[in-house]
């Protein structure tokens, strides 16, 4: 989807994300109700949501197009206007996994309320960026429902932040493996030519699935029905993951090949699912203290 599109309900939704529709039964009328939820502005309750918030979570591209999807830590908080979100912040492992921040760049922020399970989306390209400061242009915003969000306490950030350490690893590493098996939450970044998009996804722990030839699954339930996930895989065949553990701050994070699979009997082994969606890692980052100190705690 881009800003372009958003005052033209029936072009909302770009190719991938229409066919993904109509192949999930969703009604073509339903499109003009959906696009009048999308905005191109930040509205005034947006702006305070995303004003105090501890952490965004982003979907960027590095240098070579591929999505990646990590965090930023919101020490001093961030400013929001209806066209513009600026932090002094800077994504973590910026500059090992080579993101592209120049402006013009495709971005994407979900901002999540933990405690209340409140999130929205923010679709946009960077304005400007350097090493500590990090501005995006808006050209979507919505929100989403609160469904699978994990209910965790969110506190201020302490302060000083400790730096992020990462060094790149095999996925059958035995790090890799705990924080894959243990997570129940996780964030998915995946773009187009249209733009970046990035979302949670999770319930309980084995929300990821990690299967013998390294691949790695997760099923996909009834949610907004606008497929901005699912569109951009259909048309790119790629996804970044951000796979946190809140217990002990550090994350895998990793791009690769994607794909949906629409057969019943794989959707059926998981209770609920409509369909699965598998990754194929091909460059994978295990970062330490990858999340800010302190901030977040299990209920």
């Amino acid at each position: 989807m881009n800003k372009s599109r958003v005052t033209e309900p029936n072009h909302t939704f770009h190719a991938g994300e229409r066919a993904v529709q109509e192949r999930a039964g969703v009604p073509a009328e339903w499109r003009q109700r959906a696009a009048r939820a999308i905005r191109a502005e930040l509205s005034a309750r947006h702006q305070d949501f995303f004003e105090n918030l501890p952490v965004f979570f982003v979907g960027l591209q590095d240098m070579l197009g591929r999505p990646w999807a990590t965090i930023c830590p919101l020490p001093t908080g961030a400013q929001a206007t209806r066209t513009r979100l600026t932090a002094n912040t800077r994504p973590v492992l910026a500059k090992p996994l080579d993101l592209d921040l120049r402006p013009g760049s495709k971005a994407a922020v979900l901002g999540l309320d933990f405690a209340t399970r409140r999130r929205n989306r923010m679709n946009g390209e960077v304005a400007a960026a350097s090493e500590d400061l990090l501005s995006i242009a808006v050209e979507q915003s919505f929100g989403n429902c609160p469904k699978y969000i994990r209910t965790r306490d969110v506190r201020p950030p302490a302060k000083p932040s400790t730096p992020t350490e990462g060094s790149r690893v095999a996925i059958s590493d035995v790090a890799v493996r705990r924080i894959i098996s243990s997570a129940d939450t996780f964030f998915i970044a995946t773009l187009t030519k249209d733009g970046a998009d990035v979302s949670h996804r999770g319930g309980m722990p084995g929300a990821l699935h990690q299967n013998v030839d390294g691949s790695l699954s997760f099923p996909d339930y009834a949610g907004n029905q606008y497929f901005n996930t699912l569109g951009n895989i259909e048309v790119s065949s790629r996804a970044g993951l951000f796979i946190p553990d809140f217990a002990s701050g550090e994350a895998i994070l990793l791009t690769g090949k994607a794909g949906i699979d629409w057969s019943p009997a794989r959707a059926a082994e998981f209770e609920g699912a409509e369909r699965v969606v598998d990754i194929h890692p091909e460059d994978v980052w295990y970062a330490r203290h990858a999340l800010p100190r302190g901030v977040f705690t299990e209920e």
